[in-house]
């Protein structure tokens, strides 16, 4: 049902994450642990702009604007398993930063490659379980109305407002897996950025102080972005004074905020800009 047009203007976002994880995955100077996240998180931002953005493309272009029963259980399936590793992943590489600054003598034996594997393993996992845990009750949905989703895609709180079973089960179970899973992740991140934030105080030099915060300052701009619009939409109050903005939020942490996480991480981190450099470098033509 998608257009190839709608195809065809994502994929220069999917081209952007696609080539960061193929920048840090070949070269030799990018194996870090903190890399290696990096480049998972670039592939968890692929797969939400593959799950959301060429559906709501094809909905722009044409008048009549329809999704099947199967398609938006797929995508509300598809993006919770997504939402759920990526804050996995964040909580992952906040730890990453505690133990380099915090502990900077083990780094290399509390985050081998073996168990960041398994970390992203277990990541997807949860985003699995998590995703089952509220699609499965949704097979007891019956709608009776003008089925009109007010919104871009389909989401879950959405999806609930429109039907006229009750959905009180739904509620609950999606606000105590939001707490289990996004909160508990949440929770690993502060943690660690304490600690984090009373090692850098201890640093004499305002140069030291400076050097380790930047190894942080794209890590905090991104979880910033995506917490701060993820939990607003989904921990408010339903209201249908607040339907825009629930829009705009979504788009927020659904799109823009996938869609800048590899620009920060490129910018802000020396390492993948002289990496980036040097392999344009290579390219341009001799005089």
């Amino acid at each position: 049902m998608d257009s190839p047009s709608a195809g065809n203007q994502s994929r220069p976002r999917r081209a952007g994450k696609l080539f960061l994880t193929i920048i840090i995955g070949s070269s030799p100077h990018l194996q870090a642990p903190m890399f290696f996240f990096i480049s998972h998180l670039a592939f968890v931002d692929i797969c939400y702009s593959s799950v959301i953005v060429p559906k709501m493309l094809a909905n722009f272009l044409v008048k009549q604007k329809t999704i099947s029963w199967e398609g938006c259980i797929a995508q509300i399936s598809l993006f919770f398993q997504i939402a759920c590793a990526e804050v996995c992943i964040l909580a992952a590489m906040g730890y990453d930063r505690y133990v380099a600054i915090c502990d900077p003598l083990h780094y290399s034996r509390y985050l081998t490659r073996e168990i960041c594997n398994k970390i992203v393993g277990v990541a997807w996992l949860l985003g699995s379980f998590y995703s089952m845990v509220n699609v499965v009750p949704l097979q007891n949905l019956r709608f009776c109305g003008n089925n009109i989703i007010r919104h871009y895609t389909c989401e879950l709180p959405t999806l609930l407002a429109l039907s006229c079973a009750n959905t009180f089960t739904n509620y609950i179970i999606l606000f105590i897996s939001v707490l289990l899973f996004g909160f508990s992740s949440f929770l690993t991140t502060l943690v660690s950025y304490i600690y984090i934030i009373l090692t850098i105080l201890k640093i004499k030099s305002a140069r030291g102080r400076k050097k380790a915060f930047s190894t942080c300052s794209s890590h905090l701009i991104v979880l910033g972005l995506f917490y701060s619009s993820g939990l607003i939409r989904y921990m408010k109050p339903s209201s249908e004074s607040l339907v825009e903005l629930d829009k705009v939020i979504s788009i927020q942490y659904r799109i823009l905020t996938p869609m800048l996480n590899p620009i920060v991480y490129s910018l802000k981190n020396k390492e993948i800009r002289s990496v980036l450099f040097k392999m344009f470098g290579k390219c341009r033509p001799n005089p």
